[in-house]
């Protein structure tokens, strides 16, 4: 376990989670494009996945979505708006990105910031993590977030659709 940083916890629970799913968007984008220009069956991106046992992309747009709200809930002790799992299409899927950014964005560095060191609770199915803050966002809830939000990407460049890696990592200033 490590001890707090002078981190602004705002900017990496929230501002980080919400620039990661914006470039989701614009993969989506990217994915509905493909699917328009080549003529294929959405379902080759909604069920595409890189191996026979892992989950297909429909589902790690799902997860990307509940990581990054279920973290920000979590860090601000409120409960975390429940989605039905139920988007079969990429503009469901896209639709289900747009309502988790309007949710994270409805937090406050005063909700956030300072929960470095509290007590969280990750209830799994077979059991329960116990984490600081702190050590939570950084070793678990990010990691995740970002595992699912590269793994929807992978599944894109797998099927075909013209993305690389700044599409991944999005626009970005360089200015100081």
């Amino acid at each position: 376990m490590s001890t707090p940083s002078s981190i602004d916890f705002f900017a990496v629970a929230i501002q980080v989670p919400i620039r990661q799913l914006n470039n989701l968007v614009t993969l989506l984008d990217k994915a509905v494009a493909y699917v328009n220009q080549a003529g294929i069956d959405p379902a080759v991106i909604t069920a595409g996945r890189l191996a026979p046992d892992m989950l297909p992309f429909t589902k790690q747009i799902q997860i990307a979505s509940d990581s990054a709200k279920g973290a920000a809930s979590r860090l601000a002790g409120v409960d975390s708006p429940k989605y039905e799992d139920n988007e079969t299409s990429l503009p469901e899927l896209r639709e289900r990105i747009l309502k988790t950014l309007d949710y994270l964005r409805t937090f406050t560095p005063e909700q956030i910031n300072g929960t470095e060191t509290k007590d969280i609770t990750l209830k799994l199915p077979s059991r329960e993590l116990q984490f600081k803050g702190q050590d939570y966002l950084l070793n678990f809830a990010l990691p995740n977030l970002s595992f699912h939000v590269v793994t929807a990407y992978d599944i894109l460049r797998h099927v075909g659709v013209p993305v690389g890696k700044m599409d991944y990592l999005g626009t970005f200033s360089t200015a100081p």
